[in-house]
């Protein structure tokens, strides 16, 4: 191995602790503890994931496009709808078919406490999970990890774990099954397209879905 690949090696490894470490760690309950909610519990996701595209250009030195921001083609757009729908769908089946017939209930408190917060609070809640986890979550760990081992599914099993895994503390262990579920379609669609962009598209209809859509509803 080079001198020169080692330290991309090196540098990789450590955006990869970066990125997953910022990823793991309670930042929504450190952002509301320290600076107050429910804003805060956003901040501090922000930070995280200006840090890691600080990483790449500062440190790394390269384009954002090695962790798929490239300019959406139409396909790109389209499959982010389509993918959008599905986990939309699929996530509303599990809920109201599946854990009924398992018995199990997913943490109801705080997804009333999320519908019970201001409709604009909401919106950036959602536009948060979409560009902030996307790219904590799956476009750099799924990049790096692949170039680092060589090994896609390596670094789909990775990153897909390390999303579901990241749901238990706040929804509990029922909504492991949802986070699995949506973060195996997103990863499928990251590997399919490469483009950040559909996937934080679909992300954030998913989540607008079930966050927005009722809730502005009972606004008007």
């Amino acid at each position: 191995m080079t001198e020169r690949q080692s330290q991309h090696w090196t540098l990789s490894g450590t955006g990869l602790v970066l990125a997953l470490g910022f990823a793991v760690l309670p930042l929504s309950h450190w952002g509301e503890s320290y600076i107050g909610r429910p804003w805060g519990r956003e901040v501090l996701w922000w930070v995280a994931g200006l840090v890691v595209l600080a990483y790449v250009i500062a440190a790394e030195r390269r384009p954002l496009s090695s962790i798929g921001f490239r300019t959406p083609g139409w396909w790109d757009i389209g499959l982010g709808l389509i993918f959008g729908i599905v986990l939309f769908v699929g996530a509303a089946v599990l809920d109201g078919i599946v854990f009924p017939a398992l018995h199990l209930k997913i943490n109801t408190a705080t997804y009333n406490a999320i519908i019970g917060t201001p409709l604009m609070y909401r919106i950036a809640l959602v536009s948060r999970a979409a560009v902030c986890e996307e790219i904590l979550f799956r476009a750099y760990p799924l990049e790096r990890l692949r170039e680092w081992s060589g090994s896609v599914m390596l670094a789909s099993v990775v990153s897909w774990a390390i999303f579901t895994y990241a749901h238990l503390s706040t929804w509990g262990a029922p909504q492991l099954i949802v986070a699995g579920f949506g973060g195996a379609l997103l990863t499928i669609l990251y590997l399919w397209r490469r483009n950040i962009w559909s996937n934080m598209l679909a992300h954030w209809i998913a989540d607008s879905s079930f966050v927005l859509v009722p809730l502005l509803s009972a606004h008007h």
